[in-house]
This record gives C-alpha cells, structure tokens and sequence, in this order.
C-alpha cells in the first residue's frame, strides 16, 4: 500500500486536499511521528487525504481516529493554506491544500495505529523544542489561542462557581 500511496500522491496532476486536526489536553497538544512521506519520521498534528465522497468533518474525524484511537468533534476551522514540495530537480513532488481545524476530544484511547509510529500530547510552551515546520507550529497556537479562550476560561468559570 505505502508504494502505491506514493504513486498516488507524488508528482500529482492536480492538488490533493488533505486535512489536519489539532487537538489540545489542557496546555498540550495531539502529535503524531508520521510513518511515511511526506515527512517520515517528522511530528505533524493528525491528517491525511479526503476521500472521494467524504465530507471534511468526517475525513478529520476519520484521521484523526485511524491515527490515534481518539474520536473527536470537529469545532472551527483555523487555517487553509499549501504546501508544495518540490524534488531535487525541482518538479513537484506534492502538493497538498490543507484545511486543519480545531477538534475536542469525545472520547477513544490514544495509541498510534495507521501510518503514525508514535502519538502523544505534548505541551504547547515546547513544540519549538520539536522542529515542526513553521507553518504547523503557527496553525496549532493560533488554535491553541481559541482553546485558552473558550475552553480554559469556561473551566475556570466552573470552578470559581463550585
């Protein structure tokens, strides 16, 4: 399957749509080491491709389970953007639109499983300390910012009120 999946995806006629999920625990945030290109070996917040007759939601969902055990809801999209990655020649190699939305946890048991190696929560003070790409430590703190916002302050609320 991984040498057809290259196949697939490298050196596309067209863009491929793929979609990530950030998922927060308190202060941390849902990594996974990907198990195969584009980034083997890397930590990357849970995604991959839309399937023909999939809607977005369910694709995250999909990822997001099949990747690490855990069934999410998916709440606001945070950001679009491309990543283009050219070979050595400088053909394009991929070449990915991707949609990462903010996700919460519903329920599931965190265990690597699909093509993620390793899955965990890592807090959010540290992901430069990870080597992520600059564009994935952007999108996971500007969804990191919604989370505080909403979620931190409302359990804030509840225990001010207990």
């Amino acid at each position: 399957m991984g040498d057809q999946l290259m196949n697939e995806r490298s050196y596309p006629d067209r863009p491929w749509v793929g979609v990530g999920g950030i998922v927060f625990q308190d202060d941390k945030v849902l990594l996974v080491k990907r198990g195969r290109e584009p980034g083997l070996g890397k930590w990357s917040i849970p995604g991959g491709a839309v399937e023909i007759g999939e809607t977005v939601n369910r694709a995250i969902q999909r990822e997001i389970e099949e990747e690490t055990g855990l069934i999410v809801e998916v709440i606001d999209l945070i950001e679009i953007f491309e990543r283009i990655i050219p070979d050595p020649q400088g053909r394009i190699l991929y070449h990915y639109i991707l949609l990462d939305y903010w996700c919460v946890i519903k329920g599931g048991q965190l265990m690597a499983q699909s093509d993620a190696d390793e899955a965990g929560f890592f807090p959010v003070v540290s992901l430069k300390t990870i080597n992520l790409p600059q564009e994935t430590e952007r999108v996971i703190l500007k969804a990191y910012e919604k989370h505080q916002n909403i979620f931190l302050t409302k359990n804030k609320k509840e225990k001010k009120n207990q």
